[in-house]
């Protein structure tokens, strides 16, 4: 091998011992946090002012609470009362019978061969769906599409009937409250904040009697827009 072909060979290659260059440890450092720094999030004036009202050291009576969030809330738009709890585990589910309707009345519809036929087409067109036993093994087909949207009929929610007579029993106010899958974190609307003051105190009630003082670590109240309450429980 001729000495130009060595000095090409050799201009490609690395010189043994050579010090590599490296990227000082701080710049990529910085590099780093200016890459994940994010904007601090900053609030409107109308969630400052309404926050300004909550004293955020205090633990509020449920009736006190109520009345402070229909205060606070701030949407346009009838914004809904949101139940928080932290709870001692995960895993917990109890079916509560809301003493009032939590919202808007749901538009209920009992399982036949024209529901198929509308969720074939993909149609969904009610809140809650009701089924006779007989009737189960024609909406199977349709669990992928039901199941994710908590319209599935089954025993636990009362939304498997005997009959068609038993859907004028079925109520409305029944709702399944449950922890989430990987926290214990509880989540439930328990009505609208233009509702009746002593209906919301009510449902509240009802589900913290439900779930058992003692499971219960923390509770908030929330309307949809608007600063959270601390509840005493």
């Amino acid at each position: 091998m001729g000495k130009q072909s060595l000095a090409a060979f050799g201009s490609k290659t690395k010189t043994k011992g050579a010090p590599e260059k490296k990227t000082p440890v701080k710049k990529v450092e910085e590099s780093k946090t200016q890459k994940t720094k994010k904007e601090p999030r900053t609030r409107s004036q109308r969630y400052r002012s309404a926050k300004a009202k909550v004293d955020r050291q205090k633990l509020y009576p449920v009736n006190e609470a109520v009345k402070l969030i229909k205060e606070t809330s701030y949407s346009r738009f009838n914004g809904t009362v949101e139940l928080h709890l932290v709870v001692k585990k995960t895993g917990i589910s109890e079916m509560v019978e809301l003493p009032h309707l939590a919202g808007r009345e749901k538009k209920v519809e009992i399982a036949s061969d024209t529901t198929v036929e509308k969720l074939k087409k993909g149609k969904i067109d009610f809140d809650t769906l009701l089924a006779t036993p007989e009737m189960m093994p024609k909406l199977v087909p349709f669990a992928r599409i039901l199941g994710p949207k908590g319209l599935m009929p089954n025993p636990k929610n009362g939304t498997l009937i005997k009959n068609a007579t038993d859907a004028n029993k079925f109520s409305q106010n029944r709702i399944n409250v449950k922890t989430e899958k990987e926290a214990p974190l509880i989540h439930l609307a328990v009505g609208k904040v233009n509702q009746n003051q002593k209906e919301l105190v009510e449902n509240i009630e009802a589900v913290i009697t439900a779930i058992s003082k003692p499971k219960i670590i923390r509770a908030y109240l929330s309307p949809s827009m608007g600063p959270s309450v601390k509840i005493e429980v």
